[in-house]
């Protein structure tokens, strides 16, 4: 087993394999325990996943809290149980043959900005500990509830009923095929999710994902380093602290350094001259100093 390797891989997810499949293969083929995905891709989806290797598996939260940008394919005049094509079809209805790209434009700008979205029965928010996917399949009656997202941008791509292409750009925790499905719904004939594409989460691209199988080669040929991110990378969004080695003991030995300058965020992360996350930090204000929250051993 390698504990050696630690970072981030940008994988295009083929469809068809569920985001615990690309997991399982970059286990197996890396040969190392400590690995997990950033953000769940449904089988139907391709796209960017983020897999996290040994100690990046530890800040895989601050990559699931990036925005996201898709590009999906909804059928319009199908429903769903599960809101995509995966799933078994309860309703057929027509497609209002007035419906024109203006009009939809129009109905989807409805959808852009901080909205209530009920999530699909069939995904993996839990309900008291239990994946309602997991309650569904037990036959339990279950209705999500409503919770806020936040749409940036919804464009039109391509219409030609009865589907409709579409490019949106969103926060974490939004539900394209529920997107698909409330739009269907309002416009009175049904909607499902018929392909998706994750073309961007956060600063990682779908032009710079390698696929599976492209990762297991770089492996073997001692060449994995073309596409594992170092973790400083994941935290973007943190302020970076650079420490010496006195500022190091101290965050190994569970203790604060200075702030020193006003910081934008109440939360950081320790970086050394070599570019080596050494911890997560909060900053205390009032005392103006960091303390770990997290602590690595190195990259």
């Amino acid at each position: 087993m390698d504990t050696s390797v630690n970072g981030i891989l940008n994988i295009d997810k083929p469809q068809g394999w569920t985001s615990h499949d690309v997991v399982a293969w970059i286990r197996r083929v890396l040969r190392i325990k400590r690995v997990g995905h950033a953000g769940t891709l449904d089988p139907l989806a391709t796209g960017v996943l983020l897999v996290c290797v040994g100690q990046a598996t530890r800040v895989s939260e601050y990559l699931m809290a990036s925005d996201k940008m898709y590009r999906a394919k909804i059928q319009l005049g199908t429903t769903t149980d599960t809101y995509d094509l995966d799933g078994e079809i309860v309703a057929t209805n027509p497609v209002p043959q007035e419906l024109d790209q203006a009009g939809l434009e129009t109905i989807l700008a409805g959808f852009t900005g901080d909205i209530m979205q009920a999530p699909p029965a069939y995904s993996a928010i839990k309900q008291d500990g239990v994946a309602l996917h997991r309650r569904v399949r037990r036959g339990e009656e279950v209705k999500p509830n409503a919770r806020p997202v936040r749409i940036h941008s919804i464009e039109l791509i391509e219409w030609a009923s009865p589907h409709l292409t579409v490019d949106v750009t969103c926060d974490p925790g939004t539900y394209i095929r529920s997107l698909a499905h409330d739009l269907g719904q309002q416009l009175g004939c049904g909607g499902t999710l018929a392909g998706l594409r994750r073309f961007r989460s956060g600063r990682f691209h779908v032009e710079d994902a390698a696929s599976p199988e492209g990762v297991a080669e770089a492996y073997r040929a001692g060449e994995l380093s073309r596409y594992l991110h170092p973790i400083r990378v994941g935290l973007s969004q943190l302020t970076p602290v650079p420490v010496g080695h006195d500022e190091i003991k101290k965050l190994r030995d569970g203790q604060p350094i200075p702030s020193g300058a006003p910081s934008t965020g109440q939360r950081g992360y320790a970086l050394t001259t070599n570019g080596i996350v050494i911890a997560i930090l909060r900053l205390d204000s009032e005392e103006r100093r960091w303390w770990p929250e997290k602590v690595f051993a190195g990259e």
